[in-house]
C-alpha cells in the first residue's frame, strides 16, 4: 500500500456509503451498525461474497479509521472504496480492492436487503391516535374483591332442620317466629323514599325543629297515657299481692313468676345473641359493641330468679334436654343428635364475658355452616354452662366425630368438628386427609386459618389463580412453598414458578429471581429477568450481575462486573456495595473469574468503608471474610478491614439548588436507583435525565404525576384532565410505554407495589389491579359515612390517612387511621381535633404534622407539631433571615415518612427548605432555592434517595442517609 493510500485511512472523508464485512463481524453486529447509520432514503445491498453495501442518500463526514465499514467515496455517480483508483469507474458501479485485485460491481444488480424485515412486530400493541389533548372517557371499574366462602357443612352432610322441640328450646329471639299483626314489615334500604306519600304523612322538618317536636310529643304522650298506665299497673300489683296473701301463699311466689317472665321476655327481645352474631351475611370487621342494656337487665333478672324456688324448674328443663341429647349420641342416632346439638365455644365459659340467661349454653342457630366471622357479640350462658357440662358435651362431640369418620360419613364428621366443637383446623385436616381439598380450602379461608394453609389447599384443589391471589394478599408465598415442599415437592415447584411469574408480571425482576432461585431447576428461567435488571442500573444491576456470574455468564458479564467494582461514583447509584454483597454469597461458576471478582469486590468494600448502611456490623464482617477467602491470597494479605467513616451526631446535609429556574416545569420527579432522574413535565412529556442533566430518554406522553413501583422496575404516568386521569405504564428496563386506562378518581397515591394501586374515589379507598386489562377493584376500605380527607401517606409496609366519619346522629368524628400492607390490617385509630387537620400533612408511620406559628410571634419562627401515635412532640424551624408573613405562605409536603417544609425568604430572594424524617427532634437537611417562586418544594422517597423538586424546574436529590447530594440540576429543553 502506498503512503497516499495509507493516509487516506487516517483522514476524514465524506463517505457516500460503506461496505460492511459481514463474514468477519457477524450479521448481528452488521445490522446494528446499519441501523445506527440509517437515513431516510438509504439503500442496502448484498455483495456476492456476503458483504453488505450501505448506500447513503447524502455523504456524511467521518474518519476512515472509525467508520462502521470500508468508506466509499462518490465519483460521478459511482462509489469507489478508499484506497482504490477510481479513474475507470462508471456511473452506477462499485469499485473496491479485494486481496490486491480490483472488483467491479453493478450496484443495481446486487441483491437488495430490507432492514424492515429484521423487526418482529409480534407482541406489539396497536394504538390508534386520537385528537391531541382530548381526554378519554373513564372506563367502568370492575369489582373483583375476594369473597369470603361460606361452607355449609350441614347441607353437605344431609342434616335436616331441627325438631320442633329442639327448635323451641334453641330458637333465638325474633327468628323463626310468625309475624305479629303489630310488627313492622321489613323494608329494603331505599324503598321508603320510593313509596308514594300518603295523605296522613307529615312533611319532613329540619333536624332541630324535628327534635323539639319529638320531645314535646313524647312528653305529652307520657302525661296522657304513661301516667294512667303506671297508676293502673300499681293498682293491679297491689291487688295481686292481696289475692296471694289471702290464699295463704308467700308474696315471693308472685315475685318469682314476674322475674322469670321478664327474663324470658327480655331474652327474646335482646339483640346480639350468639346466633345473630354467627348468622350468614353479618358484616365483616364490625366492632363488638358488647352486651346491650336488654341483655344486662335480662341477666340480672335471671340471677334473681335462680335465687328463688323456681330455680329447680329452670335447671330441670335444661337437664332434661341434656339427657335426651346425650342419649341420642350414645345410641348413635346421628340424625336426631346432630339436628338437636348445640354449638360449644372454643373458649371455656369462665374465659367469656358471661351474661346469665335462662336459655341453653352458647348455641349455634340458623343455617349450620362455618361463618366468616367466628367472633361476634358476647353470648349468654345458662345455669348449666359450667366446666362439667362443657367437658361432657365436648367429649360426646369428639367421640361422635371419630365414629362418623370410621363410618365414612366425612361431611357429618367435619360438621361436628367445625360447627359443634368450634375446631375448624381439625375439620380442615379431616377433609384434607380424605382428599376434599376444595371443601377444606373454603372452610380454612372462611375461618381465617393460617394463610400458608389456605394457599396450599387451594393449590392442591386446582384453583391456582385463587391460591396466588391469596398468597399475594396475605404475604404467604414463602411459607406456602415451604409447607408444600414437605408433602408434595412437584406442587411446591409449580407454586414457586407461579410466584416468580407473579413478580415478573408486576415488573419486579429481582423479585422473580428471588422466588425461583432456591430451586436449581428454575434458575435458567430467570435469565431474561436478570438481563432486564442489569438494564435498570444501580443496586438492581449489582445483584443481577452476581446471579448471572453464578449461572456461568460469559466474558462480557465479567467485564461489566469488574467495571462496576473498580469504577468511581457514589455507591448508592453505581450499585457497587450491592454487587460486592451478592458476590460474597454467590460464588461464580468460573473459579478463575470468581477469584478475580472476589479480589476486586474486597478492594471496593475497603474503599467504600463497608457494604452500605443496610447491613449491620456482624453481617458485613462475615461477608467481607467470605470475599477474602476466595480472593487472591497475596492481594488479600495487604487489605485492611473496612472502616466506615463516622458522621457527626445530629449533622444534616446542606445544599443550594441551581442558581436559576429551568426552562421546563417539573410536576413530579424521582431519582432512580441507577442514578438517573425521572421527571414529569406535564404536557411536555416525561424525561429520563442523567446526573449531569443530559436527556437519556424521553417519552411524548403527558404526565402530571409519577407513581413508582417499590422495586423500581415500572412507573405509572398519570395525566390529569379535570376529574379524569389518563394512566400509562412505563417499563424502566425496556423503556416501553403502553396506555392502561382512564380513571375517575379523586386521588392516586404516588407509589405502589408494582401491581396494586391505591386510589380514592367517591366510595372511599379503592385498590386497583394494574395488571388487569380493565381497572378492577380488588380491595376496598371505608365507604358509607366514612371518607378520606387530605392525602394518603404510604410506604411498602403501611399507609395512613385522616378519616372523617359522619354518622346520621351526632357530630362528625375525625381520626388518624393506620394500616399494615399488603393485608390492610387496621393497626390504630387516633382521635384528632378537627381544627388541627387544616394545613396538616400525614406520615405513613401514623403521625400528623401540623405547622403552627411560634407563640412568641417572632417573625419566621414556626413550630411543627407531631400528633397521633406515641407522644406528641414539636420541632422549631427558625430562619437566619426571616421573611415577613405577607411575602407568602409556608408549604408542607410529605411522602411516606419524609417531609419538606418550605418558607419564603425576605424580599423575594427565594425559598428555604427544611427537610426531615418522621417525628425527628432535628431536621435532616436544609436547602436554598435562590430566586424561586412561592410554590412549595415537594418530596419523594424512592430506593436509597430522597428527591426534592420545585415546579420552577429545579431538582435536588440526596442520599437517604444524608451522606451525599446525588443530583442538583435544572430541567431544560435541550
Amino acid at each position: 500500500m502506498s503512503a497516499t493510500s495509507a493516509g487516506a485511512f487516517r483522514a476524514t472523508v465524506d463517505a457516500a456509503g460503506f461496505v460492511l464485512d459481514v463474514p468477519l463481524i457477524g450479521a448481528a453486529e452488521a445490522a446494528g451498525r446499519v441501523l445506527a447509520h440509517w437515513q431516510d432514503g438509504a439503500d442496502l445491498r448484498e455483495l456476492p461474497d456476503g458483504r453488505w453495501l450501505l448506500v447513503l442518500p447524502e455523504p456524511v463526514g467521518t474518519r476512515a479509521d472509525r467508520a462502521p465499514g470500508l468508506p466509499l467515496l462518490g465519483r460521478d455517480g459511482a462509489l469507489v472504496a478508499v484506497g482504490t483508483d477510481g479513474a475507470q469507474a462508471a456511473a452506477g458501479q462499485l469499485l473496491l480492492t479485494t486481496a490486491g485485485l480490483m472488483d467491479r460491481h453493478q450496484i443495481a444488480g446486487l441483491a437488495k436487503l430490507r432492514p424492515a424485515d429484521w423487526l418482529d412486530p409480534a407482541g406489539l400493541t396497536l394504538h390508534r391516535l386520537g385528537p391531541v389533548g382530548a381526554p378519554a372517557a373513564p372506563e367502568p371499574v370492575l369489582d373483583d374483591r375476594p369473597r369470603r366462602p361460606a361452607a355449609d357443612l350441614r347441607t353437605a352432610a344431609g342434616i335436616g332442620p331441627r325438631s320442633e322441640r329442639a327448635r323451641r328450646l334453641t330458637a333465638p329471639a325474633g327468628r323463626g317466629r310468625p309475624r305479629r299483626w303489630w310488627s313492622r314489615r321489613p323494608t329494603a334500604p331505599g324503598a321508603r323514599g320510593d313509596r308514594p306519600r300518603r295523605w296522613w304523612s307529615l312533611p319532613r322538618l329540619p333536624a332541630p325543629v324535628g327534635r323539639a317536636v319529638a320531645v314535646a310529643g313524647l312528653a305529652l304522650l307520657f302525661v296522657l297515657v304513661g301516667l294512667p298506665l303506671l297508676a293502673g299497673l300499681a293498682h293491679l300489683v297491689a291487688g295481686l299481692v292481696r289475692l296471694v296473701a289471702g290464699r295463704g301463699l308467700h308474696p315471693s311466689t308472685l315475685l318469682t313468676g314476674l322475674l322469670i317472665g321478664a327474663a324470658f321476655a327480655l331474652r327474646r327481645r335482646a339483640p346480639g345473641t350468639a346466633s345473630e352474631a354467627s348468622a350468614p351475611g353479618a358484616a365483616e370487621g364490625r366492632r363488638n359493641p358488647g352486651p346491650s342494656w336488654r341483655s344486662r337487665l335480662g341477666g340480672l333478672l335471671a340471677r334473681l330468679a335462680l335465687r328463688t324456688p323456681a330455680a329447680r324448674l329452670v335447671r330441670g328443663r335444661h337437664a332434661r334436654y341434656l339427657r335426651e341429647l346425650t342419649r341420642a349420641f350414645e345410641q348413635r342416632r346421628w340424625e336426631d343428635a346432630l339436628r338437636d346439638a348445640v354449638r360449644l365455644s372454643g373458649q371455656s365459659p369462665e374465659a367469656e364475658r358471661a351474661w346469665l340467661s335462662l336459655g341453653l349454653p352458647r348455641r349455634f342457630a340458623g343455617p349450620l355452616r362455618p361463618t366468616p366471622d367466628a367472633g361476634g357479640r358476647a353470648a349468654a350462658v345458662s345455669p348449666l354452662s359450667g366446666p362439667t357440662v362443657h367437658e361432657l358435651l365436648a367429649d360426646l362431640y369428639r367421640k361422635a366425630a371419630e365414629g362418623l369418620e370410621r363410618e365414612g360419613r366425612i361431611d357429618e364428621a367435619a360438621f361436628v368438628l367445625a360447627d359443634l366443637l368450634d375446631a375448624p383446623a381439625e375439620a380442615v385436616a379431616l377433609l384434607d386427609r380424605h382428599g376434599r381439598s376444595a371443601q377444606a380450602a373454603e372452610l380454612a379461608e372462611g375461618r381465617e386459618l393460617a394463610a400458608d394453609l389456605v394457599v396450599r389447599l387451594w393449590w392442591r384443589a386446582g384453583d391456582r389463580d385463587r391460591a396466588v391471589r391469596t398468597a399475594y394478599r396475605r404475604g404467604a408465598f414463602a411459607t406456602a412453598v415451604e409447607r408444600l415442599t414437605a408433602t408434595d415437592p412437584q406442587s411446591a415447584r409449580e407454586l414457586r414458578a407461579a410466584w416468580a411469574e407473579h413478580r415478573r408480571a408486576a415488573g419486579d425482576r429481582l423479585g422473580a429471581v428471588e422466588a425461583a432461585w432456591p430451586d436449581e431447576t428454575l434458575r435458567p428461567t430467570v435469565a431474561a429477568d436478570l438481563r432486564d435488571a442489569v438494564a435498570l442500573g444501580g443496586p438492581a444491576r449489582g445483584r443481577a450481575l452476581a446471579h448471572l456470574l453464578a449461572l456461568g455468564a460469559g466474558e462480557a458479564t465479567r467485564t461489566l462486573a469488574l467495571a462496576v467494582l473498580d469504577g468511581d461514583g457514589h455507591p448508592d447509584t453505581t450499585g457497587r456495595p450491592a454487587l460486592a454483597a451478592a458476590l460474597a454469597g454467590l460464588p461464580g461458576a468460573d473459579r478463575a473469574a470468581d477469584r478475580e471478582l472476589a479480589t476486586a469486590a474486597a478492594r471496593a468494600v475497603v474503599r467504600d468503608g463497608g457494604f452500605g448502611g443496610s447491613l449491620d456490623h456482624r453481617t458485613g464482617r462475615a461477608l467481607f471474610d467470605g470475599l477474602v477467602k476466595r480472593a487472591d491470597p497475596l492481594a488479600a494479605a495487604d487489605l485492611p478491614r473496612p472502616r466506615r467513616s463516622a458522621r457527626p451526631t445530629g449533622a444534616g446535609w446542606a445544599a443550594t439548588a441551581a442558581d436559576r429556574p429551568g426552562t421546563l416545569p417539573v410536576l413530579d420527579a424521582a431519582l432512580l436507583d441507577s442514578g438517573s432522574l425521572l421527571v414529569a413535565c406535564g404536557q411536555a412529556g416525561v424525561r429520563l435525565l442523567g446526573p449531569d442533566g443530559r436527556t437519556r430518554a424521553r417519552w411524548d406522553v403527558p404526565a402530571d404525576q409519577l407513581v413508582l413501583a417499590d422495586h423500581g422496575g415500572t412507573a405509572l404516568l398519570v395525566a390529569r384532565y379535570g376529574e379524569v386521569a389518563e394512566v400509562s405504564r412505563l417499563d424502566l428496563a425496556t423503556r416501553a410505554v403502553r396506555r392502561w386506562t382512564a380513571l375517575r378518581v379523586r386521588q392516586i397515591v404516588p407509589s405502589y407495589d408494582g401491581r396494586q394501586l391505591i386510589t380514592v374515589d367517591e366510595d372511599g379507598i379503592a385498590v386497583l389491579d394494574t395488571l388487569a386489562r380493565r381497572p378492577t377493584v380488588v380491595w376496598r376500605e371505608l365507604g358509607g359515612d366514612q371518607g378520606v380527607t387530605g392525602r394518603i401517606a404510604r410506604t411498602p409496609s403501611g399507609c395512613a390517612a385522616v378519616v372523617v366519619s359522619r354518622p346520621a346522629v351526632g357530630a362528625p368524628l375525625t381520626e388518624l387511621w393506620r394500616w399494615d400492607l399488603p393485608g390492610w390490617e387496621l393497626r390504630s385509630r387516633t382521635a384528632l381535633d378537627p381544627a388541627a387537620v387544616t394545613g396538616a400533612t400525614v406520615l405513613a408511620s401514623g403521625r400528623l404534622i401540623v405547622p403552627d406559628p411560634d407563640p412568641t410571634r417572632e417573625p419566621g419562627r414556626t413550630v411543627l407539631r407531631f400528633l397521633g401515635e406515641g407522644t406528641d412532640s414539636g420541632l422549631t424551624v427558625q430562619e437566619d433571615e426571616p421573611a415577613a408573613r405577607e411575602d407568602g405562605p409556608a408549604g408542607l409536603t410529605a411522602d411516606g415518612d419524609h417531609w419538606a417544609f418550605t418558607l419564603p425568604l425576605d424580599g423575594g430572594r427565594g425559598i428555604r427548605l427544611t427537610a426531615g424524617e418522621g417525628a425527628a427532634s432535628a431536621p435532616t437537611g436544609l436547602a436554598l432555592f435562590p430566586g424561586a417562586d412561592r410554590s412549595p418544594v415537594r418530596v419523594r422517597r424512592h430506593g436509597g434517595a430522597v428527591t426534592y423538586w420545585q415546579r420552577g424546574g429545579r431538582v435536588l436529590a440526596v442520599a437517604a442517609d444524608g451522606s451525599a447530594v446525588l443530583a442538583n440540576l435544572r430541567v431544560t429543553i435541550g
